[in-house]
C-alpha cells in the first residue's frame, strides 16, 4: 500500500457492513495509521462504516446515506451522526450523504484543495447543482427500530398507529408503568429521538406521502396529520425536511399547481 498520501477517498460499500468490516482489516489500519501520519480522509456513502471502523470518526460529526443512519447509530455511538447533512468535515474528515450526493462532495474538495471558479466550472460542466447542504427533503422515514428494547417498540408503534392524534407522553410513559423522565431517556438511546422529535417525524411522513399522491392543500393534509396551527405545521416540515409544504407539494406532485 501507498506508505504516504495527502487525501484518501473511501468509496462506499454495499449493506453486507460486518463482512465489509471483517474483510477489510488490512485497510482500515491503514486507514487509521495515514489519518495519524496527517493525511485527510473523505468518505462516500456507506464508506462512513470503515472510518467508523478504524475509530477516525470517533466524537466527529458524520453523515452517511440517510437509509444507513440507523445502522450506523447502533453500531458506532461515539459518531455524532449528523442524519440531515450532505456534507460534513471535522479535523480533516469528510463525510457525505450518499448515492449521488458524492459530486457534492468532490466539487467541495475541488474548491477546497484548488479554488472555487474551478469548482464552478465542473459544477457546470458536469451539471451539478453547488452548495447543496441538505438531503432531508430525499428521506423516508421508516421508524428507527433497529434496537432491542421491546417497550419502546411498543410505544413506536402506539405513535405510529396515532398520527392524527394528540398524544400526552406522560400517559403513554404510564401505560408502560415507567416515569417519564426514564421513558425519555430508553427512547432516545434506542431511536436517537425524543418522542416528540418521533411523534414529529411521523406526522410529516404522513404529510409527505399526501402531497406525492394526492390533490389535497396544505391545510387538508395539516389537519389530517393533526395540526390545527399553519404556522407551527410549516415550521415542523421545514425543520424536517429543509423545504416548506408547498415546496414540497410542487417538487414531488405533477399534479400540484393544477
Amino acid at each position: 500500500m501507498v506508505s504516504r498520501t495527502d487525501l484518501i477517498i473511501v468509496p462506499s460499500l454495499n449493506h453486507a457492513y460486518d463482512a465489509a468490516i471483517a474483510g477489510n482489516t488490512g485497510l482500515i489500519e491503514w486507514l487509521s495509521a495515514q489519518y495519524k501520519n496527517g493525511a485527510e480522509i473523505a468518505s462516500i456513502c456507506t464508506g462512513a462504516f470503515l472510518l467508523a471502523a478504524a475509530g477516525i470518526l470517533d466524537g466527529k460529526s458524520c453523515s452517511t446515506h440517510w437509509a444507513a443512519t440507523d445502522e450506523l447509530r447502533q453500531r458506532f455511538p461515539k459518531v455524532n451522526l449528523q442524519s440531515d447533512k450532505i456534507i460534513t468535515e471535522e479535523n480533516g474528515v469528510y463525510t457525505n450523504g450518499g448515492a449521488y450526493s458524492f459530486l457534492n462532495l468532490i466539487l467541495y474538495l475541488v474548491e477546497k484543495h484548488f479554488d472555487r471558479t474551478t469548482a464552478i466550472f465542473c459544477a457546470k460542466v458536469f451539471q451539478i447543482e453547488m452548495d447543496r447542504q441538505s438531503q432531508s427533503s430525499f428521506m423516508i422515514f421508516k421508524g428507527q427500530k433497529l434496537h432491542d428494547d421491546d417497550m419502546i417498540k411498543q410505544a413506536q408503534s402506539y405513535i405510529e398507529e396515532r398520527t392524527a392524534e394528540k398524544i400526552s407522553f406522560e400517559q403513554l410513559s404510564a401505560r408502560f408503568a415507567i416515569g417519564r423522565r426514564n421513558f425519555d431517556r430508553r427512547f432516545i438511546k434506542a431511536t436517537g429521538n425524543t418522542p416528540l422529535e418521533y411523534f414529529q417525524r411521523v406526522k410529516i411522513e404522513s404529510a409527505k406521502r399526501a402531497f406525492e399522491t394526492t390533490r389535497k392543500s396544505i391545510q387538508e393534509v395539516m389537519y389530517e396529520v393533526g395540526y390545527s396551527d399553519l404556522k407551527a405545521f410549516r415550521e415542523v416540515f421545514r425543520k424536517i425536511t429543509g423545504i416548506s409544504p408547498l415546496e414540497y407539494r410542487n417538487r414531488y406532485n405533477k399534479d400540484a399547481g393544477y
